[in-house]
């Protein structure tokens, strides 16, 4: 059996400006890399640690060492789903297996994983939360964009949102709530989110707190982030939501996500394929993801200062296929 190494580390890459959530706001994306080497060939993964799961670089560093010697002695993607738990950890494990395998047999994932190659993406562009009067200007700033999300907070997100739509009319919109909402919210930000042209709403309730969804009208459709995770989660959440927003991190990488699209069809639930705040690394691995979604939020490197070498390119909100260079 070929010598195979592990390491795995921390990088931080400075967000343009701050980015804010109804969580907090951040200045950096904190991002761990896995480098798996086998015969001197190397595959990369990345993930992005979430303390909303709990989870933080060093936590992630260390779920990753327990698991070095089983991959080091030839443990593959389908041994990963079973050594460690969906999450960050697993995510960067597994997207570092798939990009090795890849350049092992020179045959590129989207073959390996039996799907079709990736074309260009058309990619949300995230607006932070800050003040209706900051976002409308943002908006306009980002007008041309054909589809925007916004983070919301709760209190004044129907200013918010109308103060966008007003400085970007023609342009697509979705927001995310982030768990900010409550019952009473959703009586009036419903139908004042259709008014406003509003195409999809994630996660307004709190994870746990949402059953009540599955009750109302939804005049607006709702996707499931934090209450969907992966393939386990789908009963719970399936009637209470209309899409679900399927992101690696939550995963535990490529080789869940690809499990849970199917999933997701079996449950009549559309897809939405999006990231933590991470580079073009992380991005990559999700792109193999475009052709079950209807829609994409993977502009991470977009919010960056600047991205890793032979990253992700994009023209305005469009993504191009990754080069080999990057990675898979």
């Amino acid at each position: 059996m070929a010598k195979r190494t592990l390491v795995a580390f921390q990088e931080s890459w400075p967000i343009r400006g701050s980015f804010r959530i109804s969580r907090g706001v951040k200045t950096a994306a904190d991002v761990v890399v896995v480098e798996i080497n086998e015969d001197g060939v190397t595959g990369r993964g990345e993930c992005v640690p979430y303390p909303r799961y709990g989870e933080s670089p060093s936590t992630v560093l260390d779920e990753i060492s327990t698991i070095r010697e089983a991959i080091v002695h030839g443990a593959g993607r389908i041994d990963l789903l079973t050594l460690l738990p969906s999450g960050a950890a697993r995510n960067a494990v597994d997207c570092a297996l798939w990009d090795l395998e890849a350049k092992l047999t020179g045959k590129s994932v989207h073959e390996l994983a039996g799907i079709p190659a990736p074309g260009p993406l058309i990619t949300a562009y995230t607006l932070s939360l800050d003040t209706p009067e900051k976002m409308g200007i943002a908006a306009g700033h980002n007008a041309h964009r054909p589809l925007i999300k916004l983070k919301l907070a709760g209190d004044g997100d129907i200013e918010r949102v109308a103060a966008v739509r007003n400085s970007a009319p023609k342009t697509r919109l979705i927001v995310d709530a982030n768990e900010a909402w409550d019952a009473r919210m959703m009586e009036d930000y419903f139908p004042a989110m259709a008014d406003l042209g509003v195409e999809l709403i994630e996660q307004p309730l709190p994870a746990g707190s949402d059953m009540s969804l599955g009750e109302m009208a939804r005049p607006v459709p709702i996707c499931a982030d934090e209450s969907c995770h992966d393939t386990s989660t789908l009963d719970q959440i399936a009637a209470n939501y209309d899409y679900i927003n399927i992101k690696l991190d939550k995963t535990g990488g490529l080789t869940e996500a690809l499990q849970l699209a199917e999933a997701a069809k079996e449950f009549g639930l559309g897809i939405m394929v999006g990231c933590m705040l991470g580079t073009s690394l992380g991005m990559a691995p999700a792109m193999q993801l475009g052709g079950f979604a209807r829609f994409v939020d993977l502009d991470g490197p977009l919010l960056l200062e600047k991205d890793r070498p032979n990253g992700i390119q994009f023209d305005d909100s469009v993504m191009h296929p990754v080069s080999p260079k990057l990675w898979g």
